[in-house]
């Protein structure tokens, strides 16, 4: 397959443009034929986690196996994560809102609050909670909390929330109930909230593991004795993958987000990856072919970046799902490989002024990875404000998207000219069920990855590694 050939695109029009990573001078066909047999191993893999949730060597925390289900969840079926009627409860939970509830405050970290920032600012934009309600068609206004403990901006989002509101909805998410950062600027608000009655009426909603009895965790049982409703956190699905469960849902129902089109975008992905033929399976070809820049070429950094403002929260969201997934210190049979590719955040055009410099003239360690919008819904023309600035005049004429791809096009082609590897994938529109593709496309990618690399992808030592550094310090802080 040549250079001028290296597209893979969707019959939704989603596409991924590799000519500028695969072909002379980048990965070759020789490299790709080098590993057939490994990308045949990962694909069974893959195969075999749909249909099982068993993936190899994968154990729970407490060292027994456990299954990766991620792959449900782009199902609405009886017997799935997502079924018929959870969804159906999702989507009343986001009714029971509407010109009820003045403010919703989502409290959360990692994939419970990265993800759902990502469904928030395709869907709201930034200037969301500035509008009416009937600009925003009755759903609340919404805020994000217990993603970082940090005192200044917790005291400030109280005092906004009594400011503004007469009802308000904390939802609080998290798996085990114990998450420092989550449950301490939870406890600050909603004490501080509740104090304020009865000017403001406070409910709370819980995000948590759905098990009872002697498996019951400390936020469920809380919910429990106060009485209230739950929302699930799905067993085999870790937080960086939860966007397509009820953890992130539960957000979108908040704000009249489109679940059903989300999903569908997720599962038009997935059916398409089903493939075994790499150069039609975006999800397998995009992890191999990274995969191979690193090993082969010492291209293990990967620039993230989207051409849109209000996709900055997608790279946000895929550093977790790369560096958690792939950040490995050992293989599936203990062997010491300090393994993965290290992710960084980047916007066009604001970080080809700030990160090009590096990008274009450093070191050849990077991919750069951009995501285009083709159509915009609202996409201006550039006026001839001032007709006596000629270099002002030259850009009048231009829509604003035009200028934009301008720029992506000029920064692609000065890095591929360079032998800097890139690559594009294009979503015919910013709406959910592309972004449903696209986020689906990221998580089945580092699952085929971890097969090539053989590495556990769906572990979570990070989180543990956190714990284990910050119990200790707590402990001193009390004394």
């Amino acid at each position: 397959m040549d250079r001028q050939s290296a597209i893979v695109t969707l019959p939704s029009g989603f596409s991924f443009d590799y000519s500028n990573l695969y072909g002379q001078g980048f990965v070759t066909q020789a490299d790709v034929t080098a590993i057939a047999a490994r990308i045949n191993t990962a694909h069974r893999a893959i195969e075999h986690m749909r249909a099982t949730g068993e993936i190899c060597g994968h154990l729970s925390k407490d060292g027994t196996p456990e299954k990766v289900l991620f792959s449900q969840l782009p199902y609405i079926e009886d017997g799935r994560l997502n079924t018929p009627a959870s969804i159906a409860r999702l989507k009343e939970f986001g009714k029971s809102l509407r010109y009820k509830v003045d403010a919703v405050l989502s409290f959360g970290i990692g994939g419970s609050y990265l993800g759902n920032k990502v469904l928030f600012d395709v869907h709201c934009g930034e200037f969301w909670n500035s509008k009416s309600s009937a600009e925003r068609q009755g759903y609340p206004k919404l805020y994000f909390s217990g993603n970082n403990i940090d005192p200044r901006r917790t005291v400030e989002l109280v005092e906004q929330i009594k400011a503004e509101a007469q009802s308000v909805m904390l939802i609080v998410i998290s798996k085990s109930g114990s998450t420092l950062d989550t449950m301490s600027t939870f406890m600050v608000v909603y004490d501080a909230l509740k104090q304020a009655a009865p000017d403001i009426t406070v409910q709370v909603v819980a995000v948590t593991d759905p098990a009872t009895g002697t498996q019951e965790t400390l936020l469920h049982k809380l919910a429990g004795e106060q009485g209230w409703p739950m929302f699930s956190v799905p067993e085999g699905v870790g937080g960086r993958f939860s966007v397509f469960s009820e953890v992130g849902l539960v957000t979108a129902a908040c704000i009249g987000f489109d679940i059903d089109g989300f999903l569908a975008g997720a599962r038009a992905m997935d059916e398409a990856c089903k493939t075994e033929d790499i150069w039609h399976n975006p999800a397998m070809l995009n992890a191999v072919l990274k995969y191979l820049a690193a090993a082969n070429y010492g291209r293990d950094i990967e620039v993230f970046m989207p051409y849109a403002d209000y996709l900055k929260s997608v790279a946000e969201w895929y550093i977790q799902l790369l560096a958690e997934s792939l950040g490995k210190r050992t293989d599936r049979s203990g062997r010491e490989v300090f393994y993965g590719r290290t992710p960084i955040v980047a916007v066009g055009t604001t970080d080809m002024h700030a990160q090009t410099q590096q990008h274009q003239d450093g070191k050849k360690d990077k991919i750069v990875q951009f995501v285009k919008v083709a159509k915009w819904a609202n996409d201006p023309v550039i006026p001839d404000a001032f007709p006596s600035a000629a270099a002002l005049s030259d850009i009048s004429g231009l829509q604003l998207s035009q200028a934009l791809e301008a720029a992506r096009k000029a920064n692609a082609a000065a890095l591929s000219a360079d032998g800097r590897f890139n690559a594009t994938f294009v979503l015919p529109e910013m709406n959910d069920f592309h972004l449903g593709e696209l986020l689906y496309l990221l998580a089945l990618s580092v699952a085929y990855e971890g097969e090539l690399a053989d590495v556990d992808a769906f572990n979570q030592p990070g989180v543990e590694v956190y714990k284990r550094l910050l119990g200790p310090m707590l402990k001193k802080c009390r004394r």
